[in-house]
């Protein structure tokens, strides 16, 4: 077997690593971010959100129960390339049917191994999120830097219409029909129709481009928005058309790039992390509840809605439903009627994400929420 190329790393500050090519050789270019997770990295692969960005694993051993179809969020990768310490040089799993570099080759993931990968993420830590080139054929880290320089921001970038469905497609509800719910694909995983028909919801999943009459046409009991790539201050579309589903009444749940829109939709404005949120072992109040959750998150922006208090818009009572303890970012929203109107739950979302298939699973309860607050809807 050939010994795998060299490999060249340089963020836009000019901090360098060297190491060695994993996947495809190439050159690539995207935002450095970090993900947490200690399991999963076929769903963080294959999870459209990360749509131009280059993932950074913290765990040091990546790869060793291989790849298989069953687990894909997607059907590709959408990292923009991909840093570990260590990959497995030979997966072991009775699922899997092939190595995770052979998948990076063949869908053209440039990526690098043999990083200090922990020096790596200290740096993101310190100077934030920032962009990042990963050459096989550059060996300047000069010329390599220009490049980076160059290269596209994440902030002003409007990536959603990049990543949603072409045609829309209906997935059917397992047992009784109880729910219709038009989902708009932002950049959907596979797992989230998949809990909501496990709890008798036909979803119609709709591209990135649905109108009000799109939705309508569905005969939608409910909308949802899903998770998403891109700055939430440039995605406009969206925004316009939720603002015209909550006038006409629909109930809403957004998770995600589904959170920092509705926030948007409400009037608050949005703001991008030092280095985001990414991993699966996040932790959060429900203040509803007043229940903490371990939660599985992937973002980069977030609302920002006071904590405290509610807020008048001209759809409800607006309030902070959900918080990260590790540095009070806001995780969810709220919307109801006036308390002189008795206060009901209208819509609401969350910035995590409760269908997360590789765990954990303390906020799958989110989408029973849902399905109560429709029933409220058809009862009312």
């Amino acid at each position: 077997m050939a010994l795998p190329a060299p490999a060249l790393l340089v963020l836009e500050d000019g901090r360098t690593f060297r190491g060695e090519s994993f996947g495809a050789v190439g050159e690539t270019f995207g935002e450095a971010v970090f993900s947490t997770g200690m399991s999963g990295y076929q769903e963080t692969l294959t999870d459209p959100s990360y749509h131009r960005q280059v993932v950074v694993m913290t765990a040091p051993h990546v790869g060793n129960t291989g790849m298989n179809d069953e687990d894909m969020e997607s059907s590709r990768i959408w990292v923009a390339g991909y840093v570990v310490r260590d990959p497995a040089r030979v997966p072991s799993n009775w699922r899997s049917t092939r190595s995770l570099a052979d998948d990076l080759r063949e869908q053209g993931v440039v990526g690098i191994s043999g990083v200090d990968t922990r020096a790596l993420t200290r740096h993101l830590r310190e100077r934030g999120a920032m962009r990042v080139g990963i050459s096989t054929t550059e060996t300047d880290p000069q010329r390599l830097l220009e490049k980076v320089r160059g290269s596209a921001e994440m902030t002003g970038s409007n990536l959603s219409e990049a990543v949603t469905t072409a045609d829309a497609y209906v997935v059917p509800a397992v047992g009784d029909k109880r729910f219709t719910v038009a989902a708009v694909d932002l950049g959907i995983k596979a797992n989230t129709p998949r809990m909501m028909s496990e709890r008798g919801i036909e979803v119609h999943v709709l591209p990135a481009t649905a109108t009000l009459d799109d939705v309508q046409a569905t005969g939608a009991d409910g909308l949802f928005f899903s998770n998403g790539p891109g700055d939430p201050a440039a995605t406009t579309a969206q925004v316009a058309l939720l603002q015209d589903a909550l006038r006409a009444g629909i109930p809403y749940f957004g998770i995600c790039f589904g959170n920092q829109l509705f926030g948007r939709a409400l009037g608050f404005g949005t703001f991008k992390l030092k280095y985001g949120h990414r991993g699966v072992n996040q932790p959060v109040m429900d203040r509803t509840t007043g229940k903490v959750e371990v939660t599985a998150h992937n973002h980069g922006f977030a609302v920002d809605a006071p904590l405290e208090g509610s807020t008048t818009t001209e759809f409800g009572e607006a309030t902070v439903s959900h918080v990260c303890l590790n540095d009070d970012v806001v995780e969810g929203l709220e919307l109801r009627d006036p308390e002189e109107r008795g206060g009901r739950l209208l819509s609401f979302s969350v910035q995590y994400h409760p269908e997360a298939a590789a765990g954990p699973h303390d906020a799958a309860y989110l989408f029973d929420r849902f399905c109560d607050l429709m029933t409220e809807r058809k009862e009312a």
